[in-house]
């Protein structure tokens, strides 16, 4: 039987990944605090992270993962130019979407799956711009959003990886995304720490 580390390598092989989408919901704090301290000051690609957070309340994400990151962190700002190299997570009760001209929208349209910010929206938009340049993480959460954004990203040709629920602190959100539309991978969070930290050398 293959190693995690192999059946990754197989399944980057070929693959030019340009950007990542993260989506997370209950627990998804804590799981982003387990993957993402692994990138590399020198991470080349933006990473757009929605995790759904009480309505109402000011996002406090881009001050803790700033202390924990050696990369800029910050909330996504309307018409602003995506960066690479940068962690960007969704403004709380705005939906971020990536336009095909490399910036963020940001609009405050009904929530969607119950969320706003949704995950479905942005993975969706994410993936018209990107397309198989896309990879797309969906981790622990109690609802179905994030489910179809990370379908749209593999219908695109984009990678998708989905949190083995297993381990989830709520298994609802991986369960619905392999049961909508199987990932390439289904990875516990050490592992999908390890994807992120391979990606410089493909």
């Amino acid at each position: 039987m293959m190693d995690a580390r192999a059946v990754i390598t197989r399944v980057l092989q070929g693959r030019h990944i340009e950007a990542v989408a993260i989506g997370g919901s209950a627990g998804g704090v804590n799981a982003l605090l387990q993957i993402l301290p692994g990138l590399p000051p020198n991470f080349s690609r933006p990473v757009i992270v929605v995790l759904h957070v009480q309505g109402g309340r000011q996002s406090q994400l881009a001050e803790v993962f700033q202390r924990q990151l050696p990369l800029p962190v910050c909330e996504a700002g309307d018409k602003e130019t995506i960066v690479p190299g940068t962690l960007y997570f969704a403004p709380s009760d705005y939906h971020l979407s990536v336009e095909t001209d490399g910036s963020f929208s940001l609009s405050c349209e009904p929530p969607v799956n119950f969320a706003r910010p949704a995950i479905d929206l942005m993975m969706a938009s994410a993936a018209d711009t990107y397309g198989a340049g896309l990879l797309g993480i969906l981790l622990t959460g109690a609802n179905h959003d994030g489910a179809a954004g990370l379908a749209a990203i593999g219908e695109a040709g984009g990678m998708t990886v989905a949190q083995n629920p297993d381990e989830a602190m709520v298994g609802t959100m991986p369960e619905e995304a392999i049961r909508l539309r199987m990932p390439d991978l289904i990875l516990p969070l050490a592992d999908i720490r390890s994807l992120l930290s391979m990606l410089e050398n493909t």
